[in-house]
């Protein structure tokens, strides 16, 4: 009896320090993957085809990444599903460092508009850093008997579930922007999604759709050339590019704010050093004389948050756009 009780009791002490053993194992594991990295290129997976804002955003900081990190870094361009192929291809890559994200405001958004999602946002990765901020720009024909926000209402009151807005797709920014407007200022109008901005932007100059919530890049040489008329920026503040265009909510929809941002992300589990560095040394890129100038001219503005910054902003955006897809219900593909 009191040798099978010290045989319990040393089976108990054995398996109480294999657990202990099994704990520090990957914190020693992950010690040594913060101190050795990075050993090897790093690979950012774009969640959307090139071209894009997040595409642009990506390959603008890569080279100075690069040279912060002394390590090659590989982008590569994973679209499809509203952005959650290539989530998901890094939500299943190994927490090791070599792998990250970067991915758009959809992140926050398209997730509530699929029936069902193969990985949790909010669960499965880790937020790094925002890495740039990007207002929208409403846009409309000259054709559309509309010089400002008011008179578009007032026509889209008048005009009753007759007015189309165009955007690049499903759960894009594009769309967003317009959700918001109308929710905002209570008003109908019909959603036009294309394959993308370019021929969404064809097809708003073609006289096909009268208005879109587009990027700047996109319909800039536009407005210039005066094939198109804008009405006001989408984001809290006048954006720097475009000084004399006014806010949404300057034109008089109150509370009206909305940022296209891209950020980056890795796999949950990795190593907090390592995460930490990526976002300093992103932001030291992003804060480079002459760096914001380059940002601006495509429509954007550099950030550079810390991972506690990027994460309560996403968590605050994943919220606010399941709440919004929900109260509006607005469906994805």
């Amino acid at each position: 009896m009191h040798t099978r009780h010290h045989m319990r009791a040393g089976a108990l002490i054995i398996t109480a320090a294999m657990a202990a053993a099994a704990v520090l194992v990957p914190d020693r594991a992950r010690a040594q993957g913060a101190a050795g990295w990075p050993a090897k290129p790093i690979r950012i997976v774009v969640a959307f085809p090139p071209g894009g804002i997040s595409d642009f955003a990506t390959r603008a900081l890569s080279p100075g990444l690069s040279d912060a990190l002394k390590q090659p870094i590989v982008v590569e361009n994973r679209g499809g599903a509203a952005g959650m192929i290539g989530a998901e291809v890094v939500a299943k890559s190994p927490p090791d460092g070599y792998t990250l994200l970067a991915h758009t405001i959809s992140f926050a958004v398209s997730p509530h508009m699929q029936a069902s999602v193969p990985i949790d946002p909010l669960r499965d990765l880790v937020a790094i850093t925002q890495v740039i901020d990007a207002p929208n720009i409403l846009v409309v024909t000259p054709a559309l008997p509309a010089k400002s926000v008011k008179e578009l209402v007032a026509l889209a009151q008048r005009r009753k579930g007759e007015l189309t807005f165009a955007s690049s797709g499903f759960g894009s920014g594009t769309q967003l922007s317009g959700e918001l407007f109308k929710s905002l200022a209570r008003i109908e109008l019909i959603h036009v999604p294309y394959k993308g901005g370019g021929p969404a932007v064809a097809d708003l100059l073609g006289g096909h759709v009268p208005m879109m919530f587009a990027t700047l890049p996109s319909v800039t040489p536009h407005i210039q050339a005066g094939r198109l008329r804008a009405l006001a920026v989408t984001g809290p503040r006048r954006f720097a590019g475009v000084p004399d265009v006014p806010t949404m909510a300057e034109a008089g929809v109150a509370g009206y704010a909305f940022s296209g941002w891209s950020g980056m992300f890795a796999p949950a589990g990795t190593a907090r050093e390592i995460v930490a560095r990526i976002a300093e040394d992103s932001a030291r890129v992003l804060r480079a004389p002459g760096f914001r100038e380059k940002l601006l001219v495509q429509g954007a503005e550099p950030v550079g948050s810390t991972p506690e910054e990027f994460a309560a902003f996403f968590r605050a955006e994943y919220a606010r756009w399941g709440r919004m897809v929900r109260d509006n219900n607005i469906k994805g593909e």
